[in-house]
């Protein structure tokens, strides 16, 4: 399989712009995204899945935390194409469905099989999987992952249909982090979280020390958050508890 790499565009930086000035910095991380194929934040060591949608529920995401993956895309055998995403959130989903309902019992899970959870239980609301190719640049990646308001994406080759990785914020942002030292340095580089609005400052959901773990499901669902900072009696934040935490419990 022939692997997409562009090696040489670090330098793409330095060359083309000797002398930036203030205005014409504003464009560098796009620049820096153009000049990267999708492909290239890929990690030597990183594992990947792809599970068939006749798996069982149980069975995929035991094989989701023995192997630390938090996401895998779903193959449809009968319909011969990938049909979406399974992630920990469906797995909070599933978790907080069968706790609410009164229609179905929680052992059910043990033989459940995924085509029959997005079928039966989520068929109103699961979208078609957004993926891309492994020769788009890492802005069209980005540009993706913000238009569809997801966290991966597949990178898929359109002629084989053979799935390569999943990009995700993580690793563009680690990605970026290894030319940052090349990069002009820009006004907001330097300003505070706060200054910039990046973040949540006010009704931030939180859980406590006793919280029970269905009320910290009913949280995640409600909000739509990854993770909830786990504060004592005076509000003090001691810890986070995120959604990997939940597959573990």
């Amino acid at each position: 399989m022939e692997m997409v790499t562009s090696s040489d565009h670090s330098l793409v930086l330095e060359s083309e712009h000797p002398q930036e000035t203030p205005e014409s910095n504003n464009g560098v991380y796009t620049s820096f995204m153009k000049s990267h194929c999708c492909y290239d934040p890929i990690h030597t060591n990183s594992k990947f899945f792809v599970f068939d949608t006749s798996l069982q529920v149980k069975k995929a995401f035991f094989a989701l935390v023995t192997n630390g993956v938090q996401a895998a895309p779903l193959w449809n055998s009968n319909k011969q194409s990938f049909v979406g995403m399974l992630t920990i959130t469906d797995f909070i989903n599933i978790l907080h469905c069968y706790w609410k309902s009164a229609l179905v019992e929680i052992y059910e899970l043990e033989k459940q099989k995924i085509e029959t959870w997005r079928e039966v239980y989520v068929k109103d609301s699961f979208k078609p999987l957004v993926c891309i190719s492994p020769n788009a640049s890492l802005f069209d990646a980005v540009s993706s992952l913000i238009r569809n308001k997801i966290h991966r994406l597949p990178v898929i080759y359109p002629e084989s249909g053979n799935t390569l990785y999943i990009v995700t914020h993580k690793r563009i942002l680690k990605f970026i982090k290894l030319f940052i030292a090349k990069f002009p340095k820009l006004e907001f580089m330097s300003k505070s979280l706060e200054e910039l609005q990046i973040g949540t400052y006010a009704n931030i959901a939180v859980v406590g020390t006793t919280t029970p773990v269905y009320m910290a499901l009913d949280i995640f669902v409600q909000h739509q958050v990854f993770a909830l900072p786990e504060v004592d009696e005076k509000g003090h934040v001691l810890d986070m508890f995120s959604k990997e935490c939940t597959l573990l419990t």
